[in-house]
């Protein structure tokens, strides 16, 4: 009795550990079957984390702005690729101090004003160099303000050519009233000397109206000039070009010149060849040959001369055009070359405004031959007179340059 009794046991307690065993071993495969599935949504979940990293990553290396972003611990976490190039960094920064990376305590103490008030003013930063750049720094927290040791981004904008451009307006402005004040002065002067009485006398009227009418035109030709050169600036000029020779528009300009270069005794000579020809705007052509030979005639020497030459030059859609006016005056020093093109630069100040000259006919040509596409530039040594070069591009010149004998 007692052998079956125990034998029903052993069978009985069997069977329960297959039971058991089987359960674990069912559970044992669902656990399987969830820790499966879970590595394959957290590597899925990595996956789709490192795709928005690195399309975040490649939105900012692609921002014009530099950024930077500071973490709990104030080390730098990111810094994309515009902030790299504005400070020159070529290693890994991520772990550093804002100090260690950028080497400058202002940002530092922009980054904590940020921490306590949540955001910080701009602050305007220079970097040494030639030139010198500039930069506008904002910062602000990442997160909620009243929060611990919050992260801070800084964004790093670039505000040199606004500089620039300020620094150019500035200048203008000056310039303009320079240039307005000296003949206004000069005609109120006069004025007033006529009102109190040099009226009476025939011979001083004479003198002082020949002299306000003189201040009247330079003030007229300034205007004239202003106009012209913010229409160019403005690229509200539309060009009229069409085709043509050369010589026969310089010869109208010496003939309307030749007064002038004869009370300096300045002999002019049109050496650009027969058949030359070009596809431009003629009346600013004229105007760009006007203000060139008029400048010779200036600054030239008394008794010299003045020459007009052109070539054609090849280039890849055909050919183009050359041209230059030489004097053989006092030239202009090496230091000068690069700006005599600036608005109301002037070699010789004192000179130029006694001669009448705006200051604005160099820029001007500039401006009009820029329009054609082309190029100008001026050489020139002390003592052995200048020569400014006018190029036009094969994109605006047209007809039988090829054949022309320079």
């Amino acid at each position: 009795m007692w052998i079956t009794l125990a034998l029903v046991t052993i069978v009985g307690l069997a069977v329960g550990f297959l039971v058991l065993w089987r359960r674990w071993r069912w559970e044992q495969a669902d656990w399987e079957r969830a820790r499966e599935r879970w590595l394959a949504t957290e590597q899925q979940l990595r996956a789709e984390i490192e795709r928005d990293r690195a399309g975040l990553a490649a939105i900012f290396d692609r921002m014009i702005e530099g950024l930077l972003i500071l973490g709990p611990d104030r080390r730098v976490q990111w810094a994309n690729l515009p902030l790299q190039r504005l400070f020159q960094i070529t290693s890994d920064v991520r772990g550093r101090t804002l100090m260690e990376t950028l080497q400058r305590h202002e940002l530092e103490t922009l980054a904590e004003r940020a921490r306590q008030d949540g955001q910080a003013p701009g602050l305007e930063l220079e970097l040494p160099g030639q030139p010198s750049r500039f930069l506008q720094v904002n910062a602000s927290i990442i997160g909620r303000p009243g929060e611990p040791n919050p992260g801070v981004i800084l964004v790093f904008h670039e505000v040199t050519r606004l500089k620039e451009l300020e620094a150019t307006r500035r200048e203008f402005v000056a310039n303009v009233s320079h240039e307005l004040r000296t003949p206004l002065s000069l005609i109120k002067g006069f004025v007033e000397t006529l009102i109190d009485g040099a009226r009476h006398d025939p011979e001083v009227s004479l003198r002082f109206l020949q002299t306000i009418e003189k201040h009247s035109n330079r003030l007229t030709f300034l205007i004239e000039d202003l106009l012209t050169i913010s229409q160019l600036e403005s690229g509200a000029v539309v060009l009229n070009c069409q085709s043509g020779e050369l010589k026969p528009l310089v010869d109208k300009v010496l003939e309307d010149l030749s007064a002038r270069a004869a009370a300096r005794e300045i002999r002019l000579n049109n050496a650009i060849p027969q058949g030359l020809i070009a596809h431009a705007d003629f009346d600013r052509l004229q105007q760009v040959f006007f203000n060139l030979v008029d400048n010779a005639i200036k600054y030239g020497r008394t008794g010299g001369q003045v020459i007009l030459g052109g070539e054609p030059i090849p280039g890849k859609g055909g050919p183009g055009v050359a041209l230059w006016v030489k004097d053989d005056g006092p030239g202009i020093p090496k230091e000068s070359l690069d700006r005599i093109f600036e608005r109301f630069y002037r070699v010789d100040a004192a000179r130029s405004r006694e001669q009448g000259g705006t200051g604005l006919g160099l820029s001007i040509v500039k401006h009009i031959v820029q329009a054609h596409g082309g190029e100008v530039r001026a050489d020139s040594e002390v003592g052995a007179g200048a020569i400014f070069r006018v190029t036009l591009p094969a994109a605006t010149v047209r007809g039988r340059n090829r054949g022309v004998d320079a």
